[in-house]
């Protein structure tokens, strides 16, 4: 054979597998069916595989997933991870760790719990306004399309809720007080009164002649009217009639079936660590304890006689409260402004992308808590935006402004996750994994850093901020209270009425939150106590050597992960800041 051939040949021949390649080949197929079974995801990266669609929720494609899943975790087996990378063995734990939480999740019948207070399949569909790209025709008819397949994807979703309720598993009933508001709020007089309407009040798309644009509207008007209006009607008279009437009495999960190993799966998930339930009240306890010695001492020095006599005056005087919506967003704003010239101070590499700041929607308002953030997308160019919830204005105290912002905006939800999207990782790390120890960590963690900023300068603020981090040090023993001690609903708010700031309308919405959605609310102290560990130990260990603005960098340089392996990256990171101090002594 001639030497040409036999290179030729070499060529051809496909590169031998390596641990490397197969674990990018499991990254990739995975990622791939990520796309394909969720047409959502797939639009907000990009991906126009899933224009029109809008996923399957039954328990049968949950069951798919979960054979899916299965058989990634099985090849993810096959691949020894002495053999990667260090970047390589944190992509595939990562992975790993994604797809076991799902398919335990899926053991557990609770899976069958399709909404909570504070978020359901139905005020998800309508965010899709203002979540989904509509720039082109294409984008128009997707989102046509989508509100078309609506009235089956409502129809799916009261299946599975109807399967919870006969397996015992619906909703605690106090908690539910109003609910049906945030679904008849779509059921509109006129399609121009529907959120749904709104992308149709904007210039019309590139491309798009006045005549075809005139078409695409007549037939959202007519989606609304005969599809949109009809679905949420169904719904409403499913929960009212069916799901209300037997909603359950208790008030932790504790008490359906199967509900204790439930909760302790979900404790392990939303916090990434082994802590029990009880270990983790038991800490809850003694944060409660620490900040409660901090909020005397400012209640003290602001020249009063106890902390409730500090707290009763702040939450009574006028002063304190917006007059209107708008002033509410107002200083809102001004808040994030004056945080802006703080970040690059404390962070060495910031995100592109904006924020705005709005209301929450009407329709969710009533029923959710204080404030939230949407991330935005840089495939899409939507800016993100902080919402600030403009009801019950004589609850939403200006002296919360400084912690609230610093937690939902910059440096917290939208400085991290908007640098996500930008860093050089996997795309399912930067558009799935989303560690709730590590995002809601993160963002208690950034409340601490206004007091650096000069952000807490009167009394009333100071005394805000303990509260805020009072009142995620009271979850862990609230929500472990509820679902493992057996606490009532109202014993939950008297002990956040007593422990902290919250006024009592913000209480009994999050005690409604910790209730319909078990565990979530432990991730935030257990991920913020983390950081602050860490950083500890730097400074302890690196002297004049530790620099914030790396450490905060080497904390979101890779984006969500699990508590263990951001311990491990910020002990690499001390590390490898010591031998350059080394090496430079020696140079």
């Amino acid at each position: 054979m001639r030497l040409a051939t036999i290179v030729l040949l070499l060529a051809a021949a496909p590169a031998a597998a390596t641990p490397a390649s197969d674990l990018a080949a499991v990254i990739a197929d995975h990622w791939n069916w990520s796309l394909t079974v969720d047409p959502l995801l797939a639009t907000e990266v990009g991906d126009h595989r899933g224009d029109g669609r809008l996923p399957d929720p039954s328990l049968a494609e949950a069951d798919r997933q979960a054979v899916t899943a299965k058989a990634f975790i099985a090849r993810l087996d096959r691949i020894d991870p002495a053999a990667l990378s260090l970047a390589d063995r944190t992509n595939r734990a990562i992975l790993r760790r994604m797809l076991a939480s799902a398919v335990e999740g899926n053991s557990f019948g609770q899976r069958s719990l399709t909404f909570t207070t504070y978020s359901g399949w139905h005020t998800g569909f309508a965010s899709l306004p203002d979540s989904t790209p509509l720039a082109t025709r294409a984008d128009y008819e997707s989102y046509l399309a989508r509100l078309a397949a609506y009235p089956a994807f409502n129809r799916a979703e009261i299946a599975v809720t109807r399967t919870a309720l006969n397996g015992g598993y619906a909703q605690p009933c106090a908690p539910l007080a109003g609910f049906e508001n945030s679904i008849s709020a779509h059921i509109v007089p006129r399609p121009e009164d529907s959120v749904f309407w709104k992308p149709f009040t904007a210039k019309r798309p590139l491309g798009t002649s006045d005549a075809d644009w005139a078409a695409m509207q007549a037939r959202a008007r007519t989606l609304i009217v005969t599809a949109l209006v009809p679905a949420y009607r169904e719904l409403l008279a499913f929960y009212t009639s069916d799901y209300k009437p037997r909603c359950r009495a208790g008030s932790g999960i504790g008490e359906t079936p199967g509900g204790a190993a439930y909760y302790a799966y979900r404790a392990r998930t939303e916090t990434t660590t082994d802590m029990t339930p009880e270990g983790i009240h038991n800490l809850g306890l003694s944060e409660v304890a620490r900040i409660g010695a901090a909020m005397d001492k400012v209640a003290a020095d602001a020249g009063y006689p106890s902390r409730a006599a500090f707290v009763a005056h702040m939450r009574t005087d006028p002063q304190f409260y917006a007059r209107t919506p708008q002033e509410l967003l107002d200083r809102s704003a001004f808040v994030a402004k004056a945080i802006d010239e703080w970040l690059p101070r404390i962070i060495g590499k910031l995100p592109r992308l904006p924020f705005s700041v709005k209301p929450i929607p009407a329709d969710q308002a009533e029923g959710t808590t204080t404030a939230y953030s949407e991330w935005g997308s840089v495939e899409n160019g939507r800016a993100g935006v902080y919402r600030v919830n403009t009801t019950h204005l004589d609850e939403r105290p200006f002296y919360e402004l400084p912690a609230l912002t610093l937690h939902e905006a910059a440096p917290g939800h939208q400085t991290q996750g908007s640098l996500q999207q930008e860093l050089p990782l996997p795309d399912f790390r930067k558009h799935q994994a989303s560690f709730t120890a590590f995002v809601e960590g993160w963002a208690l963690y950034s409340e601490s850093l206004g007091e650096e900023m000069g952000l807490y300068d009167t009394p009333e603020k100071k005394m805000g901020r303990y509260s805020y981090e009072m009142w995620r040090a009271c979850r862990l023993v609230v929500d472990t209270g509820l679902h493992v001690k057996g606490w009532s609903r109202d014993k939950a708010i008297d002990y956040m009425l007593t422990n902290t700031a919250l006024t009592r309308h913000n209480v009994e919405a999050e005690v409604n939150r910790y209730i319909t959605w078990p565990g979530q609310a432990l991730a935030y102290k257990i991920g913020e106590l983390t950081i602050k560990r860490l950083r500890a130990r730097a400074e302890t260990m690196l002297g004049a050597r530790f620099d914030e603005r790396s450490f905060h960098d080497a904390v979101l340089g890779s984006g969500p992960v699990p508590m263990d392996v951001l311990e491990a990256n910020i002990d690499a990171w001390i590390a490898a800041r010591n031998a350059a101090g080394i090496a430079d002594r020696k140079s």
